[in-house]
């Protein structure tokens, strides 16, 4: 059973619920509606840091979806890089 008052996020690939450190987060910050990783305040995403669930995000394109804003192929391309290091 899950507390209230910690900080747990839901993965929006696999539908995984755990505590925020372990996802990596994807913001639409307020007000400009640009698209950045980890830093921000604004719509956010959280997404596991597997292939699979990246994979999954993209070709469904639930990233778009879920921050409401286009998502471009470089964010993509960033998340793949953090995946490979």
């Amino acid at each position: 059973m899950l507390r209230k008052n910690q900080n747990h996020r839901r993965c929006i690939s696999c539908n995984r619920i755990a505590d925020r450190q372990q996802f990596w987060r994807i913001i639409r910050n307020y007000p400009e509606h640009q698209i950045t990783l980890d830093n921000g305040m604004g719509r956010s995403a959280y997404i596991c840091p597997q292939a699979q669930c990246l994979n999954l995000a993209q070709k469904k394109k639930r990233l778009s979806r879920v921050l409401k804003a286009q998502i471009l192929p470089e964010i993509y391309q960033q998340l793949w890089q953090r995946l490979t290091d």
